[in-house]
């Protein structure tokens, strides 16, 4: 996959329905759900292609995203993360 074609598949498809389910779910309004997720540990790894966390659902994402919130890092899946 190209650079290219990682970040749009990043801007257009994972990073929108994470940020929806962020919204939605925590009740805060699209920006500051936004602002959030792109400042946590969870980002980080996603936006890197070599991590491959962009394999995860955008459920699986929230998931993780909520559980660094809550405890301050994200918790992985046992199974399929390589970092």
């Amino acid at each position: 996959m190209t650079d290219q074609e990682f970040h749009t598949l990043l801007s257009c498809a994972i990073v929108p329905q994470v940020v929806d389910l962020i919204a939605r779910n925590e009740k805060l309004s699209e920006t500051d759900a936004l602002n959030t997720f792109y400042r946590s540990e969870t980002y980080a790894f996603l936006e890197r292609e070599d991590s491959k966390v962009w394999h995860y659902s955008p459920m699986a994402l929230y998931h993780i995203w909520k559980s660094e919130r809550e405890t301050g890092k994200p918790e992985w899946p046992e199974e399929g993360l390589l970092v």
